[in-house]
């Protein structure tokens, strides 16, 4: 049965569309996997993507996107899927979330993949109802197609999980694997705030047995309370599944108290709500 340990994009047997049980979202998330090729723009050190690489997703077949979506959503709700493959306390779909191997927002026709999300969770009754999200790194949210498909997210009822991890530049790069430029982060944020509700998410935890310290901590405040009233609010969490990547001996995970210090010290310093998963 499905668990949070076990995130395969091949547990239903298609292409695109991934169902995992979510320990954030507490429930069944659909997964949209549109980086089949395991490709992203970052590479993140706690990443659970077995053979990532750096690069774009090839172009998505978006009839075969929106077949997946429908025929996978149909044995969920009128089918048997749950009771086979999902713990009784999961049996339930907390979202569609676009995520996977990859930034989703990297594949061309970003926009049109929403939108046809859209359709069919429309023809099952679920627009409105069911959340619709999009995971991602915010690194491309200047781009006219992104800003599209994220406005139609936001139009559709759905959110933006952007991912800000940390707030010094070394500990950023060190961390996400890219050069951290806070005020282009900030832009972009402000950008997806605007166009749907938006939260930030971050992965908390130890590198080589320190965790992040004062001076990251009081970074991290710093960047993110001029959008105190912009904001949703933020997902803090720690390493749930193993990393996939080379640094993956150095990781640690946090007890749940210090995720809880540092959420209060969030809440505190900013004014923005903190949810924990540690």
């Amino acid at each position: 049965m499905l668990t949070i340990e076990d995130h395969r994009r091949d547990s239903a047997g298609l292409r695109y569309v991934y169902p995992v049980v979510s320990r954030r979202a507490g429930g069944v998330s659909v997964g949209i996997n549109l980086n089949v090729n395991s490709a992203c723009n970052w590479a993140c050190v706690y990443c659970q993507v077995e053979g990532l690489v750096r690069g774009g997703p090839p172009p998505v077949d978006i009839d075969c996107l929106e077949r997946e979506l429908g025929g996978f959503l149909d044995a969920a709700l009128n089918g048997d899927f749950m009771a086979r493959e999902v713990a009784v306390e999961a049996r339930r779909l907390v979202d569609v979330a676009f995520s996977g191997n990859g930034e989703p927002t990297a594949a061309t026709g970003f926009a049109e993949c929403v939108r046809r999300v859209g359709k069919v969770m429309a023809r099952f009754g679920l627009a409105g109802g069911l959340p619709l999200r999009l995971i991602t790194n915010g690194s491309l949210m200047h781009r006219s197609d992104v800003q599209e498909g994220v406005r139609e997210l936001g139009r559709l009822g759905g959110e933006v999980w952007f991912k800000i991890d940390r707030a010094l530049a070394a500990e950023a790069e060190a961390v996400n694997g890219v050069p951290f430029d806070a005020a282009r982060t900030v832009r972009h944020l402000e950008i997806a705030a605007g166009l749907a509700p938006t939260w930030v998410q971050t992965c908390w935890f130890a590198i080589d047995g320190s965790e992040p310290g004062t001076e990251s901590r009081a970074a991290y405040c710093a960047l993110l309370k001029p959008m105190a009233s912009r904001l949703d609010g933020i997902h803090l969490y720690g390493l749930a599944r193993p990393s996939q990547q080379a640094a993956a001996m150095r990781l640690g995970r946090l007890p749940a108290a210090a995720l809880e210090n540092f959420a209060r010290e969030i809440e505190k310093e900013t004014g923005i709500r903190v949810m924990v998963a540690p």
